[in-house]
């Protein structure tokens, strides 16, 4: 009974109860039932391990826990090299990019053709066609450019009512705005008057000019598709073949106007993402691209196959202002180059 009240695993009482009969057994046996008691305490204390049944489940738990995880691709700071740059900006540039991106939409205008009673898109095409030849002609920079398409557009889209005869007038008087907001020496009115082979005089000009003004609210700070393309370009490391390629689509998406759908961040993107796979430059898209741009690859697809797609007719087309400008070796003649016949994605 000394065993019986020192105990207090219920298994051993259990196990005792089963050899009841030997706790009335005569005093000699004393000795061998202690022993006994003893191994089923050491027995339950220390149980015999059992063998493992292997299931399919835990069979795949650990080869899935032996599968190397492959490391995520490191963001590239682009902006490291800039540091000492007082002109780059660098404490700020990321929230200026937000704040394009929030404000992109609101300045973007499309879908305003089919309001238009006297002007197609074919007109709006030579139009912009012309108007890069003469911003080419003029040597202005980039920003010009994009930003005197930006104003057409958004004139067009607030008055119905312009005519055809009209047409180049806005074009003209929408670069002499740009270029006021732009340039540091901007042309003089008497140059856009000549570069039109005087079709409209000087108060024509002027008189459109505060039309157009009048019209936009004076609301000339608006981030066009070139502020993103600066940035993109600068995130996929271009060298001066990608970045003059990347250019070259981009302004034939400028010409197009079926590509105003598209918000000026996605046509940049999908400018650059149409350059690589035209250069075969793997790979196509990256982290750090996808960081900067704020789309990933696949989304990318649908804009820059239209871009792919206009790159590859433009040989044949009639307005070849923008063509024969990136033919030249001073733009390393990407426009020669064939389209890339595939994307990545």
């Amino acid at each position: 009974m000394v065993f019986l009240c020192c105990y207090e695993d219920v298994h051993v009482f259990k196990r005792i109860e089963k050899d009841g009969e030997r706790l009335n057994a005569p005093h000699k046996n004393i000795g061998k039932f202690a022993s006994k008691v003893k191994n089923v305490i050491t027995t339950a204390k220390h149980p015999k391990p059992e063998k493992k049944v292997q299931t399919q489940t835990s069979i795949l738990r650990t080869a899935l826990s032996k599968i190397v995880c492959v490391p995520k691709e490191p963001i590239v700071d682009i902006d490291t090299a800039d540091v000492n740059n007082p002109l780059a900006v660098v404490e700020y540039v990321m929230d200026i990019y937000k704040y394009y991106k929030l404000t992109e939409r609101p300045s973007q205008v499309c879908g305003y053709m089919d309001l238009q009673n006297k002007i197609t898109e074919s007109m709006r095409m030579e139009l912009v066609d012309w108007l890069i030849y003469v911003h080419n002609r003029f040597r202005l920079t980039p920003e010009t450019l994009y930003l005197t398409v930006n104003i057409v557009d958004r004139y067009l889209a607030l008055n119905l009512l312009v005519r055809e005869k009209e047409l180049q007038l806005v074009g003209i008087t929408a670069m002499l705005i740009a270029s006021k907001y732009e340039e540091n020496l901007a042309p003089a009115v008497d140059d856009f008057v000549d570069i039109s082979d005087e079709t409209y005089t000087r108060k024509q000009i002027l008189d459109m000019e505060m039309s157009i003004l009048g019209k936009l609210r004076w609301n000339l700070t608006i981030p066009t598709t070139y502020h993103f393309l600066v940035r993109f370009i600068k995130a996929a490391a271009a060298d001066k073949v990608m970045e003059n390629l990347v250019f070259y689509l981009a302004e034939l998406g400028l010409m197009h106007y079926a590509m105003t759908k598209y918000c000026p961040s996605m046509l940049a993107a999908s400018a650059v993402y149409a350059a690589k796979c035209t250069l075969n430059r793997s790979p196509y898209w990256n982290e750090t691209l996808k960081h900067y741009t704020g789309f990933s690859e696949c989304h990318l697809i649908e804009c820059a196959k239209q871009l792919l797609s206009i790159h590859s007719e433009v040989a044949e087309q009639e307005f070849q202002a923008l063509y024969n400008k990136y033919s030249t070796f001073a733009h390393h003649i990407v426009a020669l180059l064939p389209a890339a016949q595939a994307l990545g994605c």
